[in-house]
């Protein structure tokens, strides 16, 4: 029986999230795979992504690894996926009210830079993935700021990989420092261990996957 993480995964390569071949992340390291959550574009994908988020966070909940009272959305793909786990949430049988920001503050109507719920209480941040950590960190300050508390961040894939340069001696990824400087845990749908587990389990079973390319590339830039 595949794991709620490789299943999860399995659906990101069905959608054309993640793709394997040649790529330059943003840090300017080559890379055998690429997550791009922006191709979940569909009303049907988007649907069953929040079913996976919502099933993610129900199972951390149950463990006693996450406690919260609402969800937020950092601008731009935040929105769309705080939506859509508010969604899953609601059909799983618990209903909790979000809301998100704007890149720049309203001076008419509602005025600000918030939209929907009012931040109160324990706060989870939706998003797609910790790069740098900077988005995240504002999210948190945005929430401590009114007042509400930031319970946690949930994001689709923790790449696992160590900041700043080839024989840097930063030895801690971009999900790490952001959890140190935060005090705020992160929990990812996957990781690329469990993409590792994946394709071991199954090798070449995923067009275009280079098992080894992966591997080098976890051991090259890895962290714990």
């Amino acid at each position: 029986m595949p794991t709620p993480q490789e299943e999860f995964l399995q659906f990101a390569l069905e959608s054309g999230v993640l793709t394997f071949g040649d790529f330059t992340t943003k840090s300017g390291r080559r890379t055998p795979y690429f997550f791009n959550a922006g191709r979940f574009d569909g009303g049907g994908a988007l649907g069953r992504l929040g079913r996976f988020y919502a099933q993610a966070i129900l199972r951390a909940r149950a463990a006693g690894l996450v406690h919260f009272d609402m969800l937020f959305g950092p601008a731009y793909k935040g929105i769309a996926l705080a939506a859509a786990t508010a969604i899953g949430l609601a059909g799983e049988g618990l209903d909790v009210p979000f809301s998100y920001n704007r890149k720049e503050a309203k001076d008419h109507g509602e005025g600000g830079v918030l939209v929907g719920a009012p931040l109160r209480g324990r706060v989870l941040v939706i998003d797609d993935v910790i790069t740098d950590g900077a988005a995240k960190r504002e999210a948190v300050g945005i929430i401590r700021a009114a007042g509400a508390e930031p319970a946690g961040v949930v994001i689709l894939l923790d790449r696992q990989e160590r900041l700043g340069e080839e024989g840097g001696s930063a030895r801690v990824s971009a999900v790490q420092a952001f959890e140190k400087a935060t005090g705020t845990p992160v929990l990812a749908l996957a990781t690329l261990a469990d993409l590792l587990a994946l394709l071991r389990r199954s090798p070449g079973s995923v067009p275009g996957a280079d098992l080894a390319a992966v591997e080098q590339y976890r051991l090259r830039y890895g962290v714990e």
